[in-house]
């Protein structure tokens, strides 16, 4: 047991550690992976080159009469998944079907223009995953203490 960590000590002191935020070594990071990913998986590798390989930005927006945000769904598609990323709706307006339109309508989108087949997103536990529930989205899977004292769900919905 000695000699195995002496072996893993020394190991590791012939590389430097560092915690600094760099973003070209981000990017290095995230291709050297993305790489690596496809070259391990036939599925990613049939994505390479097809649109569904890039994520592509949705958003969809409800402006008052005077063009003021009073709610709005930001997300993306990514390899026929639509990923719900903030839906929000002004309160004076909450109770009267706009969340339900805006998600309607991404789901619309990702379906009828990028081809989605399913829907993911995440909410916590004192935002809305009965209203998700409601609109056919199902729970799988539960964080609890995510951030301390909120449960996180993930939720997903299949697309047609």
């Amino acid at each position: 047991m000695q000699n195995w960590l002496a072996s893993a000590f020394m190991v590791c002191r012939m590389f430097r550690i560092e915690t600094e935020v760099d973003k070209v070594r981000a990017q290095l990071l995230r291709s050297r992976l993305r790489d690596s990913d496809t070259a391990a998986s036939p599925i990613l590798r049939s994505l390479r080159g097809t649109p569904a390989e890039r994520e592509a930005p949705l958003q969809v927006w409800a402006l008052d009469g005077a063009g003021g945000l009073v709610g709005g769904l930001v997300g993306h598609t990514w390899a026929g998944w639509l990923h719900v990323t903030c839906l929000w709706v002004d309160e004076r307006h909450r109770g009267a079907g706009l969340g339900s339109q805006l998600l309607s309508e991404a789901e619309r989108l990702a379906v009828a223009e990028r081809g989605c087949r399913a829907a993911r997103l995440e909410t916590w536990d004192f935002q809305a995953p009965e209203f998700y529930q409601r609109l056919g989205y199902e729970v799988v899977c539960v964080i609890p203490d995510y951030p301390p004292g909120i449960t996180e769900y993930t939720l997903t919905k299949k697309l047609s």
